[in-house]
């Protein structure tokens, strides 16, 4: 069996979880998340922790046990504490700014950049350049935080673009004659 479905999640109070054939779905404070029930894993609540099992022996059950135990922990954290990731913008008038449900960057093309927000998820901007994404969703925030690092990447040589703030970028050394 997976290691990772050995472990039972605990569901903290204030937290609702309903398990049915077609979906799992967990409530609490932060919203509402819900996944669709995998026929390879078969799930039991019992005393307030969640126990995962592979439905026959074959590898992909056993596998699906790991990540489907994994994605309901990621919910369960998600409606109690969120989810955040922090993006900086390093060069020399880069800039970032969210109004409402929009974020708008200035990072060196001829024109702004545009993003539209997805449903439940906050982008907040502290300092012009630094960019907040919250949601309950773990998946839909680092998807977010992805498609905006990918507008304008470090690159190797000053290391400007959008970074992730703690990712370290190698700097190259330029060609010598």
């Amino acid at each position: 069996m997976s290691r990772v479905a050995k472990m039972p999640v605990t569901i903290p109070a204030g937290v609702d979880v309903s398990i049915n054939d077609a979906q799992i779905s967990v409530k609490g404070t932060g919203g509402t998340l819900s996944l669709a029930q995998n026929a390879l894993v078969t799930v039991t609540n019992a005393d307030g922790k969640l126990s995962f099992e592979p439905a026959n022996d074959s590898r992909e059950a056993n596998a699906m046990s790991g990540t489907q135990r994994q994605l309901v922990n990621n919910m369960v954290n998600g409606v109690t504490k969120g989810f955040e990731k922090k993006l900086t913008l390093i060069g020399v008038g880069f800039k970032a700014a969210a109004s409402g449900s929009k974020l708008n960057l200035a990072i060196g093309f001829s024109h702004p950049v545009n993003f539209d927000m997805p449903a439940g998820v906050t982008v907040a901007t502290p300092i012009p350049t630094e960019i907040v994404i919250k949601g309950i969703d773990r998946q839909v925030v680092g998807q977010l935080a992805a498609e905006i690092r990918a507008v304008r990447p470090p690159e190797p040589y000053k290391g400007k673009g959008i970074r992730y703030a703690d990712e370290k970028v190698t700097i190259k050394e330029t060609k010598k004659k």
